[in-house]
């Protein structure tokens, strides 16, 4: 089945996030992935454990027969995302702690999640994508 991707920065994810839930009922699978920025001076990503897990989560997740939505969410740059205050650690629903974090949406809540450390796991992204 098709993967339905949707990029939102800090700056517009409030806008993105809304039509991205009013969205969510046509797919059957619903992610949120928090990811660090690319750097602009070497197109890669400044966050190792990201570097690591993009390319599983996207081959796991392409590989799904069900329909997928994610909403890529880029926290910024290092200095950014180290704030304490950054709206993403603070905000209830996210309680971020760390990059790469992908997390399943459903019934407009967080129903499931893997944090840096595990986000890269294949049995652990088959585990979040199949969980109902």
């Amino acid at each position: 089945m098709p993967l339905k991707t949707v990029d939102a920065t800090v700056s517009n994810f409030n806008e993105v996030f809304e039509n991205f839930k009013s969205e969510a009922p046509k797919n059957q699978i619903n992610l949120l992935l928090f990811l660090a920025d690319k750097d602009p001076s070497t197109s890669l990503s400044w966050c190792p454990d990201c570097v690591r897990a993009e390319p599983v989560i996207y081959k796991k997740l392409e590989a799904s027969s069900s329909d997928v939505a994610v909403l890529r969410a880029f926290v910024g740059d290092r200095p950014t995302w180290r704030n304490p205050s950054h709206p993403w650690r603070v905000d209830a629903r996210f309680n971020l702690k760390g990059v790469p974090t992908l997390m399943r949406w459903e019934n407009d809540t967080v129903e499931g999640r893997l944090e840096d450390s595990e986000a890269h796991i294949e049995h652990k992204i088959n585990g979040l994508i199949a969980s109902k």
